[in-house]
């Protein structure tokens, strides 16, 4: 059996009609990534990678090309389907945690188990044990005011994972966090790339990309760079910071 790629992305453009001008967001874009891998997708403001993003996280569908995802063609589904494939196959990390205010870390993480129909029992169950993966399960009580930044990241990590998506889709997510709480984090995404989940990152930062096992570089819409790379470990990534 061959290995199949998680997500293939073939010659994809993305077009915007800004009043009479058009603007090509993406720009045949072409790319493989596979189950277990560790990516960062970067580029400057405007470079096409939060497009990018929102076409792999079925936020948005291609002007041309096709998208298939495990299997399924993304490209071509309707909104509800792309709902429901974003609830099965896609968790999201956001640079601003998007957590509910006035609900528990556990109800927090429960959400989307809510949407996937399962019962009270499972849901929290499940929430607990995604918690306790990211070091959290001692706070499934607490409020997020109760909690620092990164660990209402951590609490919105678990969620995201709490459904088992195939992939883990982070937009900046240490954006809104000081740089020892970032590396904390991106120890944490180390952790879970190496139990198997496959984690796309998508940031502007260079130090923060280079915690992924591969960099890809958008500009003007194009892909200009993807290779491996060797990633920074937390604690080198904290002596480039004291130098």
């Amino acid at each position: 059996m061959t290995d199949a790629p998680l997500i293939r992305l073939t010659d994809i453009t993305k077009v915007y009609q800004m009043g009479d001008m058009e603007v090509r967001a993406l720009d045949g874009v072409s790319m493989e990534i596979h189950r277990g891998e560790y990516v960062a997708i970067m580029g400057p403001s405007g470079s096409g990678k939060s497009t990018m993003m929102n076409v792999i996280g079925c936020l948005d569908t291609p002007t041309t090309g096709t998208y298939e995802l495990n299997g399924k063609l993304a490209s071509a589904m309707t909104d509800d389907n792309l709902a429901q494939i974003r609830n099965e196959e896609i968790g999201f990390v956001f640079q601003t945690f998007n957590l509910l205010a006035r609900t528990t870390s556990l109800q927090n993480v429960e959400l989307p188990l809510i949407y996937a129909g399962k019962t009270p029992v499972e849901r929290h169950q499940m929430a607990l044990k995604a918690l306790e993966n990211v070091g959290l399960g001692t706070r499934s009580d607490h409020m997020p005011n109760q909690l620092s930044g990164g660990q209402r990241q951590r609490v919105a990590i678990a969620r995201a994972l709490v459904n088992n998506p195939s992939i883990l889709l982070a937009d900046e997510p240490t954006g809104a966090l000081d740089s020892k709480t970032s590396i904390e984090i991106m120890a944490l995404f180390e952790d879970l790339y190496q139990k198997g989940n496959t984690i796309i990152l998508v940031t502007h930062e260079e130090d923060i990309a280079r915690h992924a096992h591969r960099i890809v570089k958008l500009r003007d819409g194009k892909i200009i760079h993807d290779e491996p790379n060797t990633p920074i470990t937390s604690e080198e990534h904290m002596a480039h910071l004291s130098l």
